[in-house]
């Protein structure tokens, strides 16, 4: 089945910044001209991941508090102690996400849920450009 490669660039604050990436997925799309397939999504890295959500404040502020309370920062990681770059947290809650997100595309449009919308979760201690690695497999129309 064909497929083709693009790549996004993001500039992220760390710390469990929260940024919406459905507007650029469905560019991808379009300037793909996929019509019936698949967009894979993959952050590289170990400290950021992507997922989907409803992109509104509350909901965003409660998955903010979950991740929160699965991987606080405030506890002592043993990647701390070996490395001391004081970003353990980040690594666990980016495992706890995952590095990547598969969307199904159907009539040249993304198959999401009328309130969903995928989302880049950056964990880091810091501010990042994130790069964003998109894989688009399937049916492509005639440009």
């Amino acid at each position: 089945m064909p497929f083709r490669t693009a790549e996004l660039r993001i500039a992220t604050q760390g710390f469990g910044d929260i940024r919406d990436l459905t507007g650029e997925a469905t560019r991808l799309v379009a300037d793909a001209h996929l019509q019936d397939g698949l967009l894979l999504l993959f952050v590289p890295g170990s400290t950021a991941g992507l997922t989907t959500i409803e992109y509104e404040s509350g909901a965003i502020a409660d998955l903010k508090a979950a991740i929160e309370r699965l991987a606080p920062q405030t506890l002592d990681y043993a990647h701390d102690a070996r490395w001391g770059d004081g970003n353990g947290f980040a690594h666990v809650r980016a495992a706890l996400l995952g590095p990547s997100l598969a969307v199904p595309v159907a009539d040249g449009a993304l198959a999401l849920g009328t309130w969903q919308q995928i989302i880049l979760c950056d964990f880091d201690n810091r501010p990042r450009e994130r790069r964003l690695v998109a894989h688009l497999q399937g049916d492509f129309a005639s440009a």
